[in-house]
């Protein structure tokens, strides 16, 4: 766990990891836009947008679910963002909205820059995790296994353990946990080759289909790391919120993958279909 990147400078590891996470994006944005044959510029104003109101989202979200516990005796904490402390579906929520009324506006077709969009995505997240990692939030159960780690005292897992009653306030560190950061890092790395593979085969045939497949994905990823967890979340039910969004995301990405292949199945169909003289 290393929250400050150079030791007596104010820089933040998590917010280094994110500004990364932003460069890698723009980069591969910017490419797959020259092989498609977009502009770049334009979007460029439309990611910039999305990531301040991903992380005001991801950050409102937080606040909400954790205002009592960490926020209420010192409220301007919550502007503290570079200190870690966000909640991914409520940044994408927020982001989403941004990028429909931006389309609105643009007049753009709203499946091809979605398709753009989420193809990039899991390789900025993957650069967050990492600092959710450094920073020490976000963290999974405890566990014995080779790859579990201690992180140390005064960290978010050493706190909670100390107040559930697990390790005495003098542990120097808390109790191995499973590095459920570095575990969705690898996943949403493995999940961006997987988009970038089915971007760059159907962008031009069937428009939201990527879209559809990160919906998917992503979801089913955070379902499954969401059992490895073991930080404070809101629960709904035996679920816990984050499942219980992924549940839904499952059936939006759904939707668009079916949308996306019905309408390249009408275009063919227009396309392939037989002329006036062999009906007559």
């Amino acid at each position: 766990m290393h929250p400050d990147l150079i030791a007596g400078l104010p820089i933040k590891t998590y917010g280094f990891c994110m500004a990364l996470g932003f460069i890698a994006a723009w980069q591969v944005l910017s490419w797959l836009c020259r092989r498609t044959g977009r502009a770049a510029e334009p979007l460029s104003n439309l990611l910039m947008l999305m990531m301040f109101s991903g992380i005001v989202g991801a950050r409102l979200e937080y606040v909400r679910e954790f205002w009592g516990r960490e926020f209420a005796a010192n409220p301007l904490s919550v502007f503290k963002v570079w200190q870690g402390g966000l909640v991914f579906y409520g940044g994408l929520i927020l982001a989403i909205v941004v990028f429909f009324v931006w389309c609105r506006v643009r007049r753009e077709r709203m499946a091809q820059v979605a398709d753009l969009f989420v193809t990039v995505i899991p390789l900025a997240h993957a650069f967050g995790r990492v600092g959710c990692f450094f920073y020490g939030c976000c963290y999974g159960r405890v566990s014995d296994c080779a790859c579990a780690v201690a992180f140390p005292r005064r960290s978010p897992a050493w706190v909670a353990q100390v107040d559930g009653g697990l390790i005495p306030e003098s542990a120097q560190s808390a109790l191995p946990v499973l590095p459920t950061q570095l575990f969705e890092a690898a996943a949403v790395l493995c999940l961006f080759a997987v988009l970038l593979f089915v971007f760059l085969r159907n962008w031009r045939k069937r428009p939201g289909f990527t879209t559809g497949c990160y919906l998917i994905g992503y979801a089913c990823i955070r379902f499954c790391i969401e059992f490895l967890r073991d930080d404070m979340r809101q629960r709904v039910g035996s679920l816990s919120i984050g499942q219980t969004i992924s549940i839904g995301l499952v059936f939006l990405g759904i939707a668009f993958i079916l949308v996306s292949l019905l309408r390249f199945r009408a275009e063919n169909c227009k396309i392939f279909g037989p002329t006036k003289q062999e009906r007559s």
